[in-house]
């Protein structure tokens, strides 16, 4: 101890001890997270999937591990979540009869596409993240990965555009428009699904491709090369899965309202003429009340869809278009995992919040401590301008 205490006190041990001192400062400098300077990201694919991983992502270092089980963590509760959603709305669907109006056929294969979004993606994320951070199933199952992704994401936004279009003809059209019956129905669902189908195997056929993105644990489209055909690709997709059903779905949402606050303003000045203080019964108001709900959920619906998926567009164009030196791993798989939390938002918004599904899930599940009142028969009226009903299976 006494030569230890000596050596302590000596002027040239102590010069050491700076030198040292200053030497791991200098080698901490160039360390990332344990990893050893000109370590890159890429370093750590597999040979067998080195040919599929874009240069770009080799410009980088390797994320902090902490990274990769927190969105693995992350994503286990988006997906027990997202399923037992969807699921509980599927499972409604099928046990009550009252539930199974053409509407509800939308809203349950909107569930149904969620529901196929998260089987298919989550697993596998998860067991990346947990087992490296680096995709671990060969570019047979990362071409696969990303093409039911695309499927099913691209099934779900067309199915909230056929939500609007179905909504937009009931309340806007009223008795004028077409009457949507189950064939109908039927095939607009088919539509949506061929649709979201030919977008995604697209790259099968040597137009786009799909590769790993991000920190390397999941796949998705290519929107990192410059030539001319995965540009065109990806401008396309980013066209006709984001801006055509985003400005579709604001152009019917606008009309529901606009029609809705019209039909307010005819019924005040009526009633205003007539000096009387409003001209409805009260299965009037309940009617009104309804069409209320309808615009309320129209905007929350293009709130939530903007704030879902523009984050991802917006990188996708930037890949495409603009620069590519701000689109770091974790730039790119944020807005990824924001866009397939969405399968978790779906479920609440059309389904579960509305009152026929809460009665059914009352009942069908009472530990959901739901307590949703039970409207007799004489609430079911239509509005005299909209034709909505005020029946629950209606308004959806």
């Amino acid at each position: 101890m006494e030569n230890v205490m000596q050596e302590m006190m000596n002027p040239l041990s102590n010069a050491n001890a700076s030198n040292l001192i200053r030497t791991a400062r200098a080698i901490q400098q160039n360390v990332y997270f344990g990893y050893p300077a000109g370590v890159s990201l890429t370093d750590f694919v597999t040979d067998d999937m080195k040919a599929l991983v874009h240069p770009h992502w080799s410009k980088f270092p390797p994320v902090n591990p902490m990274w990769h089980y927190l969105l693995g963590t992350i994503y286990i509760f988006l997906g027990m979540i997202s399923l037992f959603g969807n699921g509980v709305v599927i499972s409604l669907f099928t046990k009550t009869k009252e539930l199974r109006s053409t509407a509800n056929m939308f809203v349950v294969n909107l569930a149904f596409s969620d529901f196929c979004m998260m089987v298919t993606q989550f697993p596998m994320f998860v067991h990346n993240s947990f087992n490296g951070g680096i995709w671990l199933f060969g570019p047979a199952a990362c071409e696969l990965y990303a093409c039911t992704g695309s499927i099913f994401g691209a099934t779900s936004i067309c199915t909230m555009a056929v939500i609007a279009y179905d909504r937009y003809n009931v309340i806007v059209k009223g008795m004028a428009g077409t009457r949507m019956t189950s064939k109908k129905a039927a095939i607009l669902i088919a539509c949506c699904w061929i649709y979201a189908i030919v977008w995604s195997i697209m790259p099968y056929f040597g137009f786009g491709r799909y590769i790993p993105e991000g920190i390397l644990d999941s796949c998705s489209f290519d929107y990192l090369t410059r030539d001319q055909q995965t540009k065109i690709f990806g401008l396309c997709l980013f066209f006709f899965l984001y801006c055509i059903p985003l400005s579709f779905i604001t152009f019917c949402y606008y009309f529901i309202v606009k029609t809705i606050f019209e039909h307010e303003n005819t019924l005040r000045e009526q009633a205003k003429r007539m000096n009387v203080s409003s001209l409805r019964t009260n299965a009037d108001s309940n009617a009104t009340s309804a069409e209320i709900r309808i615009a309320k959920v129209a905007l929350c619906n293009i709130a939530l869809w903007a704030a879902m998926w523009t984050p991802y567009a917006a990188i996708v164009l930037q890949g495409l278009l603009g620069d590519q030196s701000t689109i770091t791993p974790l730039v790119t798989i944020l807005p990824a995992l924001i866009a397939k939390s969405a399968s978790i938002c779906n479920p609440v918004v059309y389904a579960i919040s509305h009152p026929k599904f809460r009665l059914a899930l009352q009942e069908k599940y009472p530990w959901f401590c739901i307590h949703e009142p039970i409207k007799g028969d004489n609430d079911s009226v239509c509005s005299t301008k909209t034709g909505v009903s005020s029946t629950p299976s209606e308004s959806t």
